[in-house]
């Protein structure tokens, strides 16, 4: 039993200048009433860290300061202390310590802890302190996601005699932040979905292979591996089912792709999933592209840069022709076709939008869903917004000539049109139109304006950034945008009803003033914003 020091919490909170005397004596009031310890009221009041108040509790108490992550753990310890038992307790176990284990807690009061451990385990307990975040942190890191879930999965399964059975029942917005019934493959989905949308990933990859069952969060562009247990690999195929089931999906087929779509609450967002299936030798591969709630920004909120800012405006004067976005998928178009719009809508002008999905409701814009299986499809919303008289018109992307041929015919019949492309930059898209079986007189004649976007990482601690690993760098949080604006002139116009060459064409919009996407890419460089090497992937 380690030795306590003789002094008092307050005095030496005041004495080492974490507290005052009247922020004590407010705590002391408080603990009257709640029976709270004063260091935990200290810091529910914000008037002191957790870290602060474990360096005095450390000292006074005379138990070492321990943080997981720094220091050095003995996994044959996890032998002892499951994960199910490191959840419930809210203890991290270090290593094995004369005759015993040395287990790392928030709570300097664990007597009853203590005992309670011994008797589980059948060994000594020796007690290190650390912050709660630490502990969960240590926690996930070691065990992986779902590890307690996945314990109490296989250990049903030994019992029944088969791998693991999950609950499957579902229903029509699922809150995964609220804990399921413990031990069922619900709540370790529940546990997967979470955890993506916490670290802010856009996409969840669910790989099978011979040895194992990778699973992948893209965050900021870039895949990084999650932290699951390798026993996750055993109940690859009732995650399938119940990622099938949440999304409406076939689950007797397991031999062709299938896509579906689910809604989700985590805390207070809502969530739209797009689900992605495809069969593979090793058993069937997900992706979950995670579609979080658009926030409605302005142009000058987007990143242009001063020229660009203004050259989008002018063009979004003009009473008809075509604006176009490019990108790849999650390149942010549909977040700038939005700021657009919001630029546009105003009550003399009538606005209708078909999307795919619609990710934000805007006041004042009517908004259609495609829904292909009932044959309302971009082209088809497209014909039936013509005859609700609109100025304006969003539709989500054109895949194909049919919808070209419309939104070109719209356009040239006084309506401004808004779509997004797929294609590498804002010159490309002239080509890709002609590509379709667009007569180039007729783009020429429609198109005024090309937008092409890329989202690049944003900087937060520049010495954390290593240029010759640039996707393992640990100095980028969030993302920012680089673009290529290109405003069809007569100049151009020209060019675009002679075909002449891609080359030739991009090389008359510099010259007529466009600003290359990695140009402007290297101007958000030099002023700190980015790195080089995520720009100079688009040179």
């Amino acid at each position: 039993m380690a030795k306590k020091r003789n002094y008092l919490l307050g005095e030496e909170l005041i004495r080492r200048g974490f507290s005052t005397l009247e922020q004590i004596d407010r705590a002391l009031s408080i603990q009257k009433e709640t029976k709270e310890s004063i260091g935990s009221i200290l810091v529910r009041l914000g008037f002191l860290s957790e870290h602060q108040l474990l360096e005095v509790l450390s000292d006074q108490l005379n138990l070492p300061y321990i943080d997981p992550a720094t220091t050095p753990v003995d996994k044959e310890v996890f032998s002892k202390v499951s994960a199910k038992m490191a959840k419930h307790y809210h203890i991290f176990p270090i290593r094995f310590q004369n005759g015993g284990i040395l287990v790392v807690s928030s709570d300097p009061h664990h007597g009853e802890l203590a005992e309670e451990l011994r008797a589980l385990i059948g060994m000594d307990i020796f007690f290190g302190l650390s912050e709660k975040k630490k502990i969960d942190r240590a926690i996930q890191s070691h065990y992986g996601i779902g590890a307690s879930v996945l314990e109490d999965l296989a250990r049903d399964a030994v019992k029944q005699g088969k791998e693991g059975q999950g609950d499957e029942r579902t229903q029509q917005v699922e809150d995964v932040s609220i804990p399921g019934e413990e031990g069922t493959i619900r709540d370790l989905v529940n546990q997967l979905l979470a955890d993506a949308q916490k670290k802010r990933a856009s996409d969840i990859h669910i790989e099978p292979f011979t040895e194992k069952l990778s699973i992948r969060y893209r965050i900021d562009g870039v895949l990084h591996d999650a932290m699951v247990p390798d026993s996750i690999k055993k109940f690859h195929s009732n995650i399938i089912s119940r990622i099938k089931i949440m999304a409406n999906l076939d689950v007797s087929e397991k031999r062709l792709p299938q896509d579906g779509r689910i809604k989700i609450k985590v805390g207070v967002d809502e969530l739209d999933l797009r689900i992605s299936i495809l069969p593979t030798v090793f058993g069937e591969s997900l992706v979950i592209r995670i579609l979080t709630p658009t926030r409605l920004l302005s142009l000058e909120q987007i990143g242009f840069n001063q020229q660009n800012q203004k050259l989008i405006k002018h063009a979004l004067q003009k009473h008809s022709g075509i604006i176009l976005l490019t990108g790849p998928t999650g390149s942010g178009k549909t977040t700038t076709l939005y700021a657009c719009l919001k630029e546009l809508n105003d009550t003399g002008r009538k606005i209708i939008t078909i999307e795919d999905p619609v990710e934000y409701q805007i006041s004042g814009v009517v908004q259609m869903q495609v829904h292909p299986k009932i044959g309302l499809t971009f082209a088809s919303g497209l014909r039936h917004m013509l005859r609700h008289d609109p100025d304006v018109m969003m539709v989500g992307e054109i895949r194909d000539i049919e919808t070209a041929e419309i939104a070109i015919r719209s356009a040239m019949t006084g309506h401004l049109v808004f779509s997004t492309l797929h294609t590498n930059d804002a010159c490309g898209a002239v080509a890709r139109l002609v590509d379709m079986g667009i007569e180039p007189f007729l783009v020429a004649s429609s198109l005024e304006c090309v937008i092409a976007q890329r989202l690049v990482r944003k900087i937060q601690d520049p010495a954390k950034i290593d240029e010759s690993e640039p996707a393992n760098s640990e100095g980028f949080l969030g993302r920012i945008a680089i673009h290529e604006v290109l405003l069809i002139n007569d100049i151009l116009r020209d060019n675009i009803s002679k075909q002449t060459s891609l080359t030739e064409f991009r090389q008359a919009a510099v010259k007529e003033g466009m600003i290359r996407l990695v140009d402007d890419g290297l101007e958000k460089v030099a002023q700190g914003l980015t790195a080089k090497s995520e720009v100079m992937q688009y040179a």
